[in-house]
């Protein structure tokens, strides 16, 4: 909860990725946009490629109406070499002629003509025409009707291509990232359930050993007036349930209808001895019979957890404030709230991530675990509700009603 935040070496792989994944963004953009640019001057060159084969097209038009000449070589080499290109032209008595038009021969002149002015004008949009022109005996320039063109279908298709190509790409990236994400949860919940486990194991093993050790103690009857015994033995008991937390991670744990309430009070009771007597714990309900569905060490993990934290903001002094709710929707609320320094702002939303602590000698994996306690085993939400630096923080625990 304080403003400085250290992070221990080996989770900086998970933590500080942020620059990677804009320097993977820019790079896919900077190829995608060369994509694009060099398919468009491409496009140009096929564009200018195309006008002059109809302007030369045109040219074998006008060279076919003025010349008595032989002309085979003109229509067989020219007119009838263009099988792309689609063009229409317009005579000086308006008749419409065309080559490499989509047209359904059998259709009647009329739906014919209709057919070809809705094309004329949609090539009037995409280029201007070219105009066919002879001199005549006076010397002066007479127009024999217009070219019209369009792209052909080898053009259409590339210039559509670099989009394809860049939504190909952008599905693709989508995928990767997916999996990646995947890939990486996977790995996590791996580390998660490996270092519960273990952790589990080892306190085995030391525990036995103390449950023995106490019960040697309990011989001594001034230990026992004194009750060093007693609080050892709820120490115990403390560390059993430790065991049995780190036992239930990677397993479904088991929900069974608890009082929030009850459970609260008890993690308030363990702590209160166990922190400074500065520290004040003020728990309010408007019902102390609120229920919820529960995995009772595993919640009270979470609380203690909160605690904790909220104990260490204040310095050891403050009040952390614990109030129970019923909330819409069939919810149970719970906020946690303290008086110590607070969050900032930039930094709130890595609180919950793993590896992200504030503390000098922490691992950044207790609000982690908390989250993945609430969200996955008790399908909640554990979120920061509101901080403000100076002034406090506000934890807010969702679960459903019993």
């Amino acid at each position: 909860m304080a403003a400085k935040s250290n992070m221990p070496a080996s989770m900086e792989f998970y933590q500080d990725n942020t620059r990677l994944k804009w320097i993977i963004l820019i790079v896919s953009v900077i190829i995608s946009a060369g994509s694009i640019y060099y398919t468009d001057i491409l496009v140009d060159q096929l564009k200018a490629r195309e006008k002059q084969q109809v302007e030369l097209f045109a040219k074998a038009l006008e060279y076919i109406n003025t010349s008595e000449g032989n002309i085979v070589f003109i229509t067989d080499e020219i007119i009838f070499k263009n099988k792309s290109i689609p063009v229409i032209w317009i005579t000086q008595e308006n008749q419409y002629q065309y080559a490499n038009v989509d047209l359904d021969e059998k259709w009647s002149k009329s739906k014919k003509d209709e057919f070809l002015k809705h094309q004329v004008e949609d090539m009037k949009e995409a280029y201007p025409p070219i105009e066919m022109t002879f001199t005549n005996e006076n010397g002066v320039k007479e127009s024999l009707g217009y070219v019209y063109y369009k792209n052909s279908k080898l053009l259409t298709q590339l210039i559509v291509f670099p989009y394809i190509q860049l939504s190909v790409l952008i599905i693709f990236g989508f995928i990767s990232y997916l999996a990646f994400n995947y890939s990486r949860t996977a790995e996590q919940n791996q580390v998660w359930v490996g270092l519960a486990k273990e952790t589990a194991h080892q306190l085995g093993t030391p525990l036995s050993s103390l449950m023995a050790w106490v019960e040697v103690l309990r011989e001594d009857t001034e230990l026992n007036q004194k009750g060093i015994v007693d609080e050892l033995d709820k120490d115990i008991r403390k560390l059993t349930i430790v065991t049995e937390r780190f036992s239930s991670i990677g397993s479904t744990p088991v929900l069974k209808e608890e009082n929030i309430y009850l459970l609260v009070k008890n993690v308030v009771g363990y702590l209160q001895p166990r922190v400074s007597s500065k520290v004040n714990f003020e728990v309010s309900t408007l019902s102390e019979s609120i229920n919820a569905k529960v995995h009772a060490p595993l919640f009270e993990w979470v609380v203690e957890n909160l605690c904790k934290n909220a104990v260490d903001a204040m310095g050891n002094a403050g009040t952390i404030a614990i109030k129970i709710m019923r909330g819409g929707n069939r919810r149970v609320l719970i906020d946690i709230s303290d008086t110590g320094k607070g969050i900032p702002k930039t930094i709130i939303q890595n609180v919950f991530k793993p590896g992200f602590t504030t503390k000098k000698r922490g691992w950044g994996l207790g609000l982690a675990l908390a989250k993945r306690i609430i969200e996955m085993y008790h399908e909640g939400k554990i979120y920061v509700k509101v901080s403000e630096e100076n002034v406090g923080t506000t934890f807010r625990i969702e679960l459903k009603s019993a």
